[in-house]
């Protein structure tokens, strides 16, 4: 009957675990987008309706176009404050790309460039380096910086969700190829979206250690 008892325990116990696994299984799947329920769904970007992703373009209405871009075979223009430019190929302008949760941009750097720090809210990125040499790196969210120097033909990589960013350290343009696990990753540049808002002074002077007139000069270079 010990005995008994025992394997009945120790089949609770199993049963109890797989139970518990089993409704963590949503929480863990709302950390990418969501699986497709069909081969493909080409977004029909003329659609006004508004849902979790995009509305499917009509089957019969698909064509293998659907499936291709260009967007990544011109150059941005670098000729800008950051001397850097980000191509996007998103679910916004690349229809084929519509519930496969990948996405992909171009970024342009002159010498010098900056790819400002920004956040993806969405996805991981891995970045490629086509030409050139930079510096790039993230900050943990225990502010701690993981940084190094990429040459032509590395890569690395950045935890969805964290700061993170490029400089062209070298004495040429550059350019690197970003993937990144989502179709609608999301971008939200650090400054900009402190400064450019009407946020409470006092919140930006406590917050970043500086006075009120600083925050007014720096308020004003992005108001512009």
């Amino acid at each position: 009957m010990a005995l008994m008892s025992l394997r009945n325990l120790t089949l609770w116990v199993a049963v109890t675990a797989a139970l518990l696994c089993v409704a963590c299984l949503p929480t863990m799947t709302m950390a990418a987008d969501e699986d497709p329920l069909q081969d493909f769904c080409v977004a029909d970007l003329a659609s006004a309706t508004t849902v979790n992703g995009k509305v499917c373009k009509p089957l019969a209405q698909v064509v293998a176009t659907d499936f291709k871009s260009s967007l990544l075979n011109k150059a941005g223009n670098t000729n800008n404050a950051n001397s850097a430019a980000v191509t996007a190929a998103n679910v916004d302008n690349f229809a084929g790309l519509n519930t496969l949760g990948i996405s992909m941009a171009r970024i342009d750097f002159a010498k010098g460039g900056l790819n400002v720090p920004h956040t993806h809210p969405r996805a991981s990125e891995i970045l490629f380096v086509a030409e050139g040499t930079l510096y790039v790196g993230f900050v943990s969210t225990a502010n701690t910086l993981f940084a190094t120097t990429l040459n032509k033909g590395d890569v690395f990589v950045f935890p969805r969700g964290l700061v993170h960013f490029q400089l062209n350290i070298g004495n040429y343009p550059a350019v690197a190829i970003a993937a990144l696990g989502s179709q609608n990753p999301g971008v939200q540049q650090i400054a900009p979206a402190l400064f450019t808002p009407d946020i409470n002074d006092q919140v930006l002077t406590k917050a970043f250690k500086i006075t009120q007139q600083e925050v007014n000069n720096i308020q004003a270079k992005f108001r512009v």
